[in-house]
This record gives structure tokens, C-alpha cells and sequence, in this order.
């Protein structure tokens, strides 16, 4: 078994125009997202040079720049688009993505709704599911 070490980034909050119902595409709401990177970290402990390994800063701005970016219809084309964007960061092998949207339209009370997803790199440089 291939063992990574993890990074893990929790409650990256966006705004973003995403959503099935126009109102929402036209109102906007926050979203918040988990996304835990499956990384070596050896080298870079060894190093101690963020060269090494994932600067988890920005990979938490690029999160926020897809949430804000192009709508989608559903939470699961937008946690897709973000494991891809982060499988593409060189030392990232897999990764757990979850999106919250604590405000969507739900006629009953709640707390939160989420889509969680599980990829990894896969050989032709798209993201597989990981099962």
C-alpha cells in the first residue's frame, strides 16, 4: 500500500454563483470548502524548503478563485473542477474535496449540505475516482 502524508485545508469560504435555480446563480451565496491533499511531505521536512512541497496557501487561494469563477449547476461539478485543479499541483497524488453550501434552497431547516469526492492523479493527467 502507497502511503502519503496528508495536508489538509478546512473551511475555505468563498462567494460563488452556483446553483440549479436562477435566483441562486443571481444572488450569489458563501460556500465553503475541505480538501485534504495527499502529499510526500519526507522531502521537504528534510529540506525545509516549501519548494518541496505543497504551499498550502496557495492552493487554499486557488480554491476560492474556482468558487468565485464560472457557475456550475452542482456542487459535485464544482468539487470535480477544484480535485482536478489541485491533482495538477506537481506532489499532490489524491485528494478528498468537499464543498459545503450552508444557505442553499432547502424548504425544511438544516445546517448544512455537502458533496464530498475522492480523486487521484490518474496516468493520462486526469483525475480518476478513488474507491
Amino acid at each position: 500500500m502507497d502511503v502519503t502524508d496528508e495536508i489538509t485545508l478546512t473551511g475555505v469560504r468563498a462567494f460563488g454563483h452556483h446553483g440549479v435555480y436562477a435566483d441562486e446563480r443571481a444572488r450569489g451565496q458563501d460556500f465553503v470548502v475541505d480538501a485534504t491533499l495527499h502529499v510526500r511531505t519526507a522531502r521537504a521536512a528534510a529540506s525545509d524548503d516549501v519548494a518541496d512541497t505543497i504551499h498550502y496557501g496557495e492552493a487554499a487561494e486557488r480554491i476560492a478563485e474556482i468558487v468565485a469563477g464560472e457557475p456550475v449547476n452542482l456542487l459535485e461539478t464544482l468539487a470535480e473542477r477544484i480535485a482536478d485543479d489541485l491533482l495538477g499541483r506537481g506532489a499532490v497524488e489524491r485528494v478528498a474535496v468537499t464543498v459545503h453550501k450552508p444557505q442553499a434552497p432547502i424548504a425544511v431547516p438544516f445546517t448544512d449540505v455537502s458533496v464530498t469526492i475522492r480523486r487521484a492523479r490518474a496516468a493520462a493527467g486526469r483525475s480518476e475516482p478513488v474507491l
